[in-house]
């Protein structure tokens, strides 16, 4: 009896001795528990936030720039701030600092740089020549924005990731800023276009909160091994965008505003057709 007793308690000191053991095995010298998982420093959290502060600078810049009439700085700090927008994403991903106080403070810096500077900048440039008819279409245009950005914002997972449903932000800015930077180039009688201006910056705030489909890119594997030709065609595409980039950017962004309507009918066609 007294040997059944001592292995039984062997057996129930055994568990103990190894959750002991384990336990001692994560705590080093000086006793404390180490966390085997070391979490990211808060200055990584900054990285991302940093791109997107400088956004946000971009987009303030091209509002202080239209105020003194230097409309060329103005569309190309829009532009310049589409970039820094892409960039918080992709860092935070690569660094594996996503939040969702990145996420809502890149939807604020969103609204300023691609929703009131573009609106602003047109109407300084063109549309306050209208009077009611211009801050009207420039109000759509920014209403349109804080629209599109709250349902991209209630759509996150729920969407294929191969579309956006309406124009994207970005491209609606860099739309409505190439307009600008083209008309500054070439010197275009602001007045006379005024109505086109008008329509056109209208028509890019109804896009954005549309059904309409439009190709998000994000499908495309950028980290795969690519042809060298492909290589040699980025190459040349921006030595091409280089020549003439207020012209050349804005017929880009145009044309792929316009391919969300063409994609539409087609669709609508072939349902027609069957």
């Amino acid at each position: 009896m007294v040997e059944e007793s001592r292995d039984q308690q062997s057996k129930e000191q055994q568990p103990q001795q190894i959750k002991a053991s384990n336990e001692a095995s994560e705590l080093p010298k000086d006793g404390i528990k180490s966390n085997p998982r070391k979490k990211p420093s808060r200055g990584i959290y900054l990285l991302p936030n940093l791109f997107t502060s400088a956004a946000l600078f971009s987009g303030f810049f091209a509002i202080i720039a239209a105020m003194n009439g230097n409309f060329e700085k103005a569309a190309i700090a829009i532009f310049v701030s589409m970039v820094l927008d892409g960039l918080d994403g992709r860092v935070a991903r690569m660094t594996n600092t996503q939040s969702e106080f990145g996420a809502e403070y890149d939807s604020l810096a969103d609204m300023v740089s691609f929703g009131v500077a573009p609106a602003l900048v047109a109407f300084t440039w063109s549309l306050s020549s209208l009077g009611k008819i211009g801050w009207c279409a420039a109000f759509i245009y920014v209403a349109g924005t804080a629209l599109r950005l709250a349902r991209f914002n209630t759509q996150i997972g729920s969407v294929d990731k191969r579309f956006f449903v309406g124009l994207p932000s970005p491209a609606a800015a860099a739309l409505v800023a190439g307009l600008v930077w083209v008309g500054t180039e070439f010197s275009i009688d602001t007045e006379m276009f005024a109505f086109a201006t008008a329509l056109l910056v209208a028509a890019s705030g109804i896009l954005m909160v549309s059904n309409i489909y439009y190709h998000s890119f994000k499908d495309v594997d950028f980290k795969g091994k690519v042809p060298f030709v492909s290589l040699l065609l980025v190459v040349l595409i921006f030595a091409i965008i280089s020549i003439d980039p207020a012209t050349l950017l804005w017929l880009i962004f145009l044309g792929y505003a316009c391919s969300g309507p063409v994609l539409a009918l087609t669709r609508l066609r072939r349902r027609n057709r069957n």
